[in-house]
């Protein structure tokens, strides 16, 4: 595993330290990687929704009501149970 040095302020410092005194991380270094992951996680959601709305946008204008779009969430909605 790799290892990186942080500065970071006091204030975040003893923040870091009452999140692992509260017993969900067993060390800072466990925090800190678990605040990456979530953040890496999440620019990949971001990622995936602004490709969904790029190829939303590319498709050009429906022709389909908003009653039919409703009907069909319905339909898939039962057809899954």
């Amino acid at each position: 595993m790799a290892q990186m040095n942080v500065s970071i302020p006091d204030a975040l410092k003893s923040w870091a330290e009452h999140r692992v005194a509260e017993g969900r991380y067993s060390s800072t270094s466990d925090y800190v990687r678990d605040l990456i992951r979530r953040d890496q996680e999440r620019a990949d959601e971001l990622a995936a929704l602004e490709a969904a709305l790029d190829a939303g946008e590319k498709s050009g204008i429906s022709k389909r009501t908003i009653d039919d779009v409703i009907a069909d969430h319905q339909k898939r909605r039962r057809a899954r149970g």
